[in-house]
């Protein structure tokens, strides 16, 4: 039972619990997040670089990622653990900016989403630059962190509105 203001992880009377998930089908869900961290120039060229006074940023981050994806139950406290089938995170430059977008993609066959997944492996990934380069600037901005799709499941799919942002 969920409470009436429609929050899965609240019951009737409005105590915190994990949704059951037993009865549902299990099926292929995917989800896309994002992230974008801005920075200074001096940054942004070390970690381009790979070059950062931590070493090559942009590896350390996508494992980061990667590795945060896989525990996010344990930092969400009503997350299900699930095994996921994938995780990618990717980190690009953005076009004419000081500011890199992290993009991670995640997969599992089971009977819940992945999206805090998603979410949780690109704001890691993006926190890890920021540690990586925090040397060179502390200012730097994270910032958008976004679910940009998602796939599978009783809720059916999702995918952002590029045009509106």
């Amino acid at each position: 039972m969920s409470s009436n203001s429609g929050l899965t992880h609240q019951d009737s009377d409005g105590r915190i619990r994990m949704v059951d998930v037993g009865d549902k089908a299990v099926t292929t869900r995917t989800a896309i997040a994002r992230a974008r961290i801005s920075m200074a120039p001096c940054a942004f060229r070390a970690i381009r670089e790979g070059q950062g006074p931590k070493g090559d940023a942009l590896q350390t981050a996508e494992l980061a990622g990667i590795m945060a994806a896989k525990r996010t139950s344990d930092l969400i406290p009503l997350c299900h653990p699930l095994p996921l089938t994938k995780a990618h995170v990717s980190i690009e430059p953005v076009e004419g900016e000081t500011a890199f977008e992290v993009r991670a993609q995640v997969r599992t066959d089971g009977k819940t989403g992945v999206e805090m997944e998603a979410l949780t492996a690109a704001s890691v990934a993006a926190l890890t630059l920021y540690d990586m380069a925090k040397a060179l600037d502390k200012s730097m901005t994270i910032s958008q962190v976004q679910l940009v799709e998602k796939t599978g499941g009783k809720s059916g799919d999702f995918k952002r509105d590029e045009v509106a942002e």
